[in-house]
């Protein structure tokens, strides 16, 4: 068996993000393809699994666990479950940010954890 989505069947947000939930693929996992400009990234939430990021291009400010680490091109991240966590564009200018949000879960759970 296999699934092929067309990247037309993915279309991305205003701010140019790709949402995948595997769930009705047959897939154990989802993903967002984030392409964000500076100061832009997903407020403090957590989820019920891991979260696994790939940083294709741009620079990120990754805050897991109350600890800041700075991110970027090549570079893998991954956060256990509960583990509150997010991100944000740290480029200049119009750098943007292609990171890959992998989550060990065939649907996306996430809890905000502020305002």
């Amino acid at each position: 068996m296999y699934t092929v989505i067309r990247s037309s069947e993915l279309p991305p947000s205003g701010r140019g993000t790709v949402r995948f939930e595997g769930e009705p693929h047959g897939s154990a996992v989802s993903f967002f393809l984030v392409n964000n400009l500076p100061g832009e990234g997903p407020d403090l939430h957590k989820h019920p699994y891991s979260e696994t990021w790939i940083v294709r291009s741009g620079t990120a400010r990754m805050t897991a666990d109350g600890k800041d680490v700075e991110v970027g091109p090549g570079d893998v991240m991954v956060v256990g479950p509960e583990t509150p966590h997010k991100f944000k564009n740290i480029g200049t200018g119009a750098e943007r940010l292609e990171i890959f949000c992998i989550h060990a879960s065939p649907r996306m759970i996430q809890e905000s954890l502020e305002d």
